[in-house]
C-alpha cells in the first residue's frame, strides 16, 4: 500500500471524522482524482509540441493523457476548431496517491525559492488548482531531452464540501501550504 494511502486511512481519516464531527465514517472527505493538464499556444503552429507534451506528461503520470482540442475557431487566434492544443491526464486511485507523493517529496522541494503554495487556490467546493512552471522538477523528466520549459496546471479534486475541509485533509497527508 502506499505510504500517502496509509496516512490517509490510519491518521488524516480519524482525525478529520473528530475535527468535524461526522456521524458516519464514509462523510470524511477523500482525494478523488488529480488532473494533470498542459496546453500552449506554441501547438497552433507545430504538431510535434503536442506529442512533446504527450510524452512528457505520460513520464510523470504513468499513463496516457488524452489530446486537449479547440472548442471553436477563432481567426485572430489563428485557430481552428478541433486541433490540438496540448493535453491532460486524470489519475484516481493507486496512480493519484503515488503521483501526489512523488509531487510532495520529490518535485515540489526541488522548486526554487519554494516556500509553499497558496492556501487560498481552493474553489470552495472541495477542488484546489495550482500550476507549476517548469516540467522539469519531476524526476521523470530527462533534462537533455526537452525541447522547451513548460509549464502545467495540477487540480486535486476531493469529496470535500468546504475549503476548510479540502485544506486540512491535504494538510494531513502533507501538502506543504505557505504558513
Amino acid at each position: 500500500m502506499n505510504r500517502l494511502k496509509k496516512q490517509y486511512l490510519e491518521q488524516v481519516k480519524p482525525a478529520l471524522k473528530e475535527k468535524f464531527k461526522y456521524s458516519n465514517v464514509n462523510q470524511v472527505p477523500k482525494i478523488e482524482k488529480v488532473v494533470i493538464s498542459s496546453v500552449t499556444r506554441d501547438a497552433v503552429t507545430s504538431a510535434k509540441v503536442v506529442e512533446a507534451i504527450q510524452s512528457e506528461l505520460t513520464a510523470i503520470s504513468g499513463q496516457k493523457p488524452v489530446i486537449s482540442r479547440a472548442k471553436k475557431s477563432i481567426a485572430s487566434f489563428k485557430l481552428r476548431e478541433g486541433q490540438p492544443l496540448g493535453a491532460y491526464v486524470t489519475l484516481r486511485n493507486d496512480r493519484m496517491y503515488d503521483f501526489l507523493e512523488r509531487l510532495i517529496t520529490f518535485a515540489l522541494p526541488r522548486v526554487r525559492d519554494f516556500k509553499g503554495h497558496s492556501s487560498k487556490s481552493f474553489d470552495g467546493r472541495g477542488g484546489y488548482s495550482m500550476g507549476i512552471k517548469e516540467q522539469i522538477i519531476f524526476p521523470e523528466i530527462n533534462y537533455d531531452k526537452i525541447d522547451k520549459i513548460r509549464g502545467m496546471g495540477i487540480n486535486i479534486i476531493t469529496t470535500a464540501k468546504t475549503s476548510d475541509e479540502a485544506r486540512d485533509l491535504l494538510k494531513g497527508i502533507g501538502f506543504p501550504f505557505k504558513k
